[in-house]
């Protein structure tokens, strides 16, 4: 029996349909772990046949973890949106590390961490 009380909803960002992308690797392992995946991605309609949000502002049901796959200078510009969204938790994968968007998840009391969604995945520590 699997893991199934733990299933999440897990927002990825920067989500991608390219094979050699960490982002489509991480929702590949996601999908197969059972958690609920909303991908979001600026100019795609699907991932797998899983519907792609375009905005974060599309996004209206609860999530539980958001995995960044985008650099600082992407997540700039979407601070506001991140913390309006309140995630139960941010992960940042490794370069997407951003000293301006964790000080706002601090001020917001929203939990992150620096660590890699598809080791997490591996390990059992997601």
């Amino acid at each position: 029996m699997g893991k199934t009380s733990n299933i999440q909803t897990v927002l990825i960002l920067g989500a991608s349909n390219k094979p050699h992308r960490y982002a489509l690797k991480a929702l590949q392992l996601l999908k197969r772990h059972g958690h609920r995946i909303i991908p979001v991605h600026p100019k795609l309609t699907e991932i797998e046949g899983i519907k792609v949000n375009n905005t974060l502002e599309e996004i209206t049901e609860s999530v539980d973890t958001l995995s960044l796959y985008i650099g600082a200078q992407r997540s700039q510009s979407l601070i506001k949106d991140i913390v309006k969204l309140k995630p139960g938790r941010v992960i940042f994968n490794p370069g997407t590390e951003s000293e301006l968007l964790e000080q706002a998840l601090e001020d917001a009391g929203i939990s992150y961490e620096h660590d890699c969604t598809l080791i997490m995945l591996e390990t059992g520590s997601f």
